[in-house]
């Protein structure tokens, strides 16, 4: 129902009335007081300048990959120019309405199943801007557009969760993969840095007992420098080549007596029981090393070796040596 022609009118705010005088177009009334005459001016059109929410019904539409989809949404906009809306279309919201619903199917048929989920905001944005193009000339603006529900068939929906189910399967198996390789590769690390480890000790190891051995020998070799030398001090002396031959028998003597502990097999000289001869060879190897330290020093040579003898008769016999 529109508003009579009382001659004083008040328009509420947010409105536009349309005024026709003899049957044409004549102004549109603004919120507050207005006047018209009586007879010949008729308000023909009431427009609402509010926002305008409109339920788009459900429709079939055929995504690029051919699956059919069920689809609705919700449509906002806005009359922002009275006369456009009064006379450039009979009625502007099933214009709307249809013109939205021609372009979803028209952008849902560029893209397939899988980006009608994914890309919701841009496909929404897509039909707003067609709208607002068609509706420029019908003083209408399109604010925004939502989608509400998208009903996949059973089939496809079935194939969709078994397709997550495969995904998910997929992700788990690559996780499981990567962690079986961090652990495989943490425990190559340990073991690299056990085995660097190991032989940098085994290497300090190996300088120590070196470094010990070789203080070891440089002590051995100074206390035998010091025992030839004071040996070299008491050669010197009085009866020094009489002590020299009693400490090589001693010798011979103790190292004969060690021949049979470690082995069976023995290996003996011819003259075994000649202890003199043994003595008197080990002297003269001594007497023919000290000659040329002797020629070099003559204050220094010592008196001529007296190799004491034992009478035949006191010699043991060598059977008696053997069994010794």
């Amino acid at each position: 129902s529109l508003p009579m022609n009382t001659m004083v009118l008040f328009v509420p705010q947010q409105e536009a009335w349309v005024v026709e005088r003899m049957g044409r177009f004549h102004r549109i009334l603004e919120p507050g007081l207005n006047f018209l005459i009586p007879l010949l001016d008729r308000i023909r059109y009431v427009q609402s300048l509010k926002e305008i929410v409109i339920n788009v019904p459900e429709q079939s539409a055929v995504t690029l990959d051919n699956v059919t989809l069920q689809i609705d949404g919700v449509l906002y906009l806005r009359i922002m120019d009275p006369y456009k809306a009064s006379y450039g279309v009979e009625d502007p919201e099933y214009a709307v309405t249809q013109l939205a619903q021609t372009t979803m199917r028209s952008e849902l048929g560029k893209i397939s199943l899988d980006k009608v989920f994914r890309e919701r905001e841009s496909l929404n944005a897509c039909i707003v801007d067609a709208i607002n193009q068609a509706s420029d000339y019908w003083g209408i603006r399109c604010l925004r557009y939502e989608i509400k529900d998208i009903h996949v068939p059973p089939r496809v929906k079935e194939s969709m969760q078994m397709q997550v189910e495969a995904e998910r399967r997929k992700r788990a198996t690559v996780l499981e993969s990567e962690g079986t390789r961090e652990s495989d590769i943490n425990v190559a690390e340990g073991r690299k840095q056990a085995q660097i480890l190991a032989s940098e000790a085994e290497k300090a190891e190996q300088i120590n007992k070196a470094a010990g051995e070789a203080n070891a020998m440089l002590a051995k070799a100074k206390a035998k420098a010091e025992a030839i030398r004071l040996l070299a001090d008491a050669l010197t002396q009085q009866n020094g080549n009489a002590a020299a031959s009693l400490a090589v028998a001693e010798q011979y003597v103790s190292a004969f007596s060690k021949l049979a502990k470690d082995s069976n097999t023995i290996l003996l000289p011819s003259n075994t029981g000649d202890v003199t001869s043994m003595v008197t060879q080990a002297l003269g190897i001594y007497c023919a090393l000290t000659k040329p330290q002797a020629a070099k020093i003559p204050e220094a040579t010592p008196p001529a070796l007296e190799v004491p003898t034992r009478p035949p008769t006191e010699l043991p016999d060598a059977d008696q040596v053997n069994s010794s």
